[in-house]
């Protein structure tokens, strides 16, 4: 399973293709375009969890998709990538909303440690509304609580909460055991036997009262991981 999923937007294929090897070789997924048109059908279009974006591309440049991305995904991590240093270049994509800011040439291990603090950053971001409508039962992620139809409330564990929120973050796209562990308990999944996201989704299964035979709320997909059903998006 890919740890998370990263689109690359560049139009130097050599550049594009050795971002991807060393995305791929780490364990990330990869989505490759060309250029700012692609990049922004393809960042609006998919399951994507950050952006790589270049600048200076053919069609439209890096900060106009920015600023068309930000718009339709005002969430989506973006790290910009550019050979132009200049301080006005960093502070045009920093107020469009970049997450971060890396100058050509760059080494991949410096990228990848970028990447992986933007994404884990982007983790604990919370959702755009703190109360979700999740199968009728009503989720306060500030008070950690779930609201049941009866009147009735279970409250649950930090931990819990933070898995919840994940996914709801993520709504129609399934999340695997290993991207959960990186991001949300920061553990290196690689080479690691864990039951620990299992044990924490049924106890979720429970407190949503969600059916542990058919759950239809956190929905189990086959060789994939875990997908939410939201009454309400995040």
């Amino acid at each position: 399973m890919a740890l998370a999923t990263i689109l690359i937007v560049e139009d130097d294929d050599a550049i594009r293709r050795a971002i991807a090897d060393a995305l791929q070789h780490t364990g990330y997924g990869v989505v490759e375009a060309c250029d700012g048109v692609e990049g922004l059908e393809r960042a609006c279009g998919g399951a994507i969890d950050l952006v790589l974006l270049d600048l200076l591309m053919p069609k439209m440049d890096g900060l106009t998709m920015l600023k068309h991305l930000r718009c339709a995904q005002p969430a989506m991590p973006v790290i910009i990538l550019t050979a132009r240093g200049e301080q006005q270049d960093k502070v045009a994509g920093l107020r469009l909303g970049a997450d971060d800011y890396v100058v050509k040439p760059f080494g991949p291990d410096e990228l990848l440690a970028r990447v992986e603090a933007v994404l884990r950053r982007s983790a604990e971001r919370p959702v755009e509304r703190a109360i979700l409508e999740i199968a009728g039962r009503r989720v306060d992620f500030q008070r950690r609580e779930i609201a049941h139809e009866n009147g009735q409330a279970t409250t649950l564990s930090e931990r819990e909460a933070e898995v919840l929120h994940y996914l709801c973050a993520r709504p129609g796209r399934a999340v695997s055991r290993d991207e959960l562990l990186n991001r949300v308990w920061g553990i290196d999944p690689r080479g690691v036997r864990s039951r620990t996201v299992d044990m924490t989704i049924a106890r979720l299964r429970e407190q949503l009262r969600d059916d542990p035979a058919d759950p239809s709320v956190i929905r189990t997909v086959r060789g994939k991981g875990y997908m939410i059903a939201l009454d309400t998006p995040a």
